[in-house]
């Protein structure tokens, strides 16, 4: 029987944070599969969590190159993957982002199909072979379709096949107005779900069809076509469980040290059954009712709080009383944290303090130093 202690100890071990590894940037960013990139710090701080000595001025030149490239894929969330994943995400994904597109209502009150919306997508890809602003591309799309272009481009920009292009800041990508070039390699949609069925089980252990899922949003019948078209490519743990052969399966014993993850991290969504690392108590507050993720304290595997920068340190909101090894871990953790910031944005996620305003259950408040 695969308990919950040991799957949570398998998500941590693939996912690089029962020990930070010495990987290149690029190669993190692959063993991980997708870094949720919607606040553009939180790749950065994510791989801080991974990589041992990461330096964060490797992933700026990563996304300068193209070697890791932040996009719209999966739960229709901007995501940094390695550019090899990138076909096989956006392949598997194009069909659903259309469709939860094409068929909103907000599309459809342009009076455009579903049709016309496809037959755009060339001129798009064209237009920006070169780097344009959304501005740019409404303002042509509108052109093209002869009517106003912010809900044609609202829906096209999901699932055409773009990446965003650094645009400066702290964290490569600054505020609104986004850059967008066209991508190239998409994968065929067949072969890109059992694609991304593979890089999903490496990357975040044995999981069910509802997981996959959960971090993909592809549907149940997609999901089970691919799974079935892999054959022994897969193995099943308790009957209920798909894994890849030979994927880490560490014991309960295994020693999980604190971490500090930034807002959305990916083991945080990438579940149905997120009780592996959220208790279920800690749910309401780790998930806001808008879509916020607040960044998480992980002690021994498992969300135990949260944390924000501060003008002092780094503040932990405990939710129920830690010892003092686990304190102390949390001390180093945030140490290494404030020195990581100091160069960048040592206010990271100062836009959401309001959650902490609104007030969070707290057996114990400390900012370290």
């Amino acid at each position: 029987m695969t308990s919950t202690t040991r799957l949570n100890r398998a998500t941590l071990a693939r996912q690089l944070l029962l020990a930070r590894e010495p990987l290149s940037t690029p190669d993190g960013a692959r063993r991980v599969v997708a870094l949720q990139a919607q606040s553009p710090a939180s790749p950065y701080l994510a791989l801080w969590n991974r990589l041992s000595g990461f330096d964060p001025a490797t992933l700026d030149a990563a996304f300068a190159d193209g070697t890791v490239v932040r996009a719209t894929l999966v739960r229709m969330t901007l995501h940094a993957v390695h550019a090899d994943d990138w076909p096989v995400l956006h392949g598997a994904m194009a069909h659903r982002l259309r469709d939860g597109r094409l068929y909103d209502q907000r599309y459809r009150s342009t009076g455009l199909s579903d049709v016309d919306g496809d037959g755009l997508l060339p001129a798009l890809t064209e237009f920006a072979a070169t780097p344009r602003t959304g501005a740019d591309i409404e303002t042509m799309l509108a052109e093209r379709s002869g009517v106003p272009g912010r809900w044609v481009w609202w829906a096209l920009r999901t699932f055409a096949p773009l990446r965003h292009v650094p645009t400066g800041g702290p964290w490569a990508y600054g505020p609104p107005p986004a850059t967008y070039v066209a991508a190239q390699g998409s994968r065929s949609p067949d072969e890109a779900a059992q694609d991304l069925v593979i890089r999903y089980l490496q990357a975040f252990g044995p999981a069910t069809l509802q997981d996959i899922g959960q971090f993909s949003l592809l549907t149940q019948s997609a999901i089970r076509h691919a799974v079935t078209g892999l054959g022994d490519r897969l193995v099943r743990l308790d009957g209920r469980l798909l894994d890849v052969p030979g994927g880490v399966l560490p014991e309960e014993d295994t020693v999980a040290p604190p971490r500090l993850l930034p807002m959305w991290d990916s083991i945080l969504l990438a579940y149905a059954d997120r009780s592996r690392v959220v208790p279920p108590a800690y749910r309401p507050v780790i998930f806001r009712r808008n879509g916020d993720v607040l960044p998480a304290v992980l002690v021994d595997g498992q969300v135990a709080g949260v944390w924000r920068a501060t003008s002092d340190g780094v503040e932990i909101t405990a939710f129920h009383p830690l010892g003092e090894a686990a304190w102390h871990g949390l001390t180093g953790e945030a140490r290494s944290l404030r020195a990581f910031l100091a160069g960048r944005d040592p206010a990271v996620y100062a836009r959401y303090g309001h959650w902490w305003q609104k007030g969070l259950p707290a057996a114990e408040v400390r900012v370290l130093t």
